[in-house]
């Protein structure tokens, strides 16, 4: 009897021992095996994109990729996302809302019907984006938009979004809310319950590196989008490679622990999600990243804030 048991412990450790193997070499051979891109645009879309959902995530696993999470800054894609699920299968696909003026901004209700939609695939609440009182992406003008933070508090409506984004473990991300607004976001969501927070593309909003580190301090994940760090030259999907470095740094100061990477991509004219995510990597290694910190902000990270296995 234990000359059996001895047998199959044996055999179970050869199969994982084949397994990390296997694994190993895919990751090797192919920089994207096991990726979650955790920021992606796709059609339909009030904006024009460059693919639509169903394609992407065909391309996707096609790429070995393991998941990717849908965004649309004006409807919920929870649904879009089990859908996606059902007609391809094999890869992981999510959703969420962005509490823009188009979903009622700071809507307690929206999320959590968001949250109960069939599938259960919905897990990011993004605050305000494109409606962000934050003049991000907008030039000067009166503009109408979803406040977040007043008088140095969050603004009361805050409190039951918060409350749903508790009560059902989802990932509250800070949208396009200033450095000075997410920190303010970020302890109050820690102290309403929140487990799961992300500072949406923190450097492109003008985060500095020690505000990032006391943002992940107090809890945070700190996205880095490629996105952002996209150099056109000709036809070629390369980034600037001083952006880069400053990309680098950053993630090494923060602590990879604390960090994830994605595309932001989507839009006509750049390249497709996979693409840059397989550039994105590539150029952080060429640039000083560890292999283990990439499998940190490319594969762990972000599957632990999904609630899919890391091991």
């Amino acid at each position: 009897m234990l000359k059996i048991k001895g047998l199959i412990f044996a055999g179970c450790l050869l199969i994982t021992q084949i397994s990390w193997a296997q694994s190993k070499r895919s990751i090797d051979t192919n920089p994207l095996a096991g990726t979650i891109d955790f920021h992606c645009h796709a059609g339909p879309d009030v904006s024009a994109r460059s693919i639509s959902d169903l394609d992407l995530v065909r391309l996707a696993k096609k790429e070995g990729m393991r998941g990717i999470v849908l965004k649309n800054h004006y409807t919920m894609t929870a649904d879009r996302a089990e859908t996606a699920m059902k007609e391809v299968g094999g890869i992981e696909v999510f959703g969420g809302i962005a509490l823009n003026r188009s979903v009622g901004g700071l809507n307690a209700e929206a999320v959590r019907r968001m949250a109960a939609m069939e599938g259960h695939r919905g897990k990011v609440v993004w605050l305000p984006t494109v409606d962000a009182e934050n003049n991000f992406e907008h030039g000067p003008g009166p503009r109408k938009f979803v406040s977040v933070v007043k008088d140095g508090k969050p603004v009361p409506e805050i409190a039951e979004v918060y409350e749903v984004i508790a009560k059902n473990d989802l990932i509250l991300e800070t949208g396009h809310s200033t450095p000075a607004e997410s920190m303010i976001l970020i302890s109050a969501a820690t102290q309403a319950g929140i487990k799961k927070i992300i500072v949406t593309h923190a450097m492109l909003l003008g985060a500095t590196v020690e505000q990032m580190k006391q943002m992940a301090a107090m809890g945070a994940v700190i996205e880095f989008c490629w996105q952002a760090y996209l150099a056109k030259k000709g036809n070629k999907n390369l980034g600037d490679e001083k952006a880069v470095i400053t990309c680098v740094n950053a993630i090494k100061a923060i602590g990879a622990e604390h960090c994830i990477i994605d595309s932001d991509l989507g839009q006509p004219g750049n390249p497709l999600h996979p693409d840059g995510m397989r550039a994105y990597i590539i150029a952080l290694k060429a640039n000083g990243l560890s292999e283990h910190d990439i499998d940190l902000v490319a594969r762990k990270n972000p599957a632990k804030l999904l609630g899919l296995p890391t091991e």
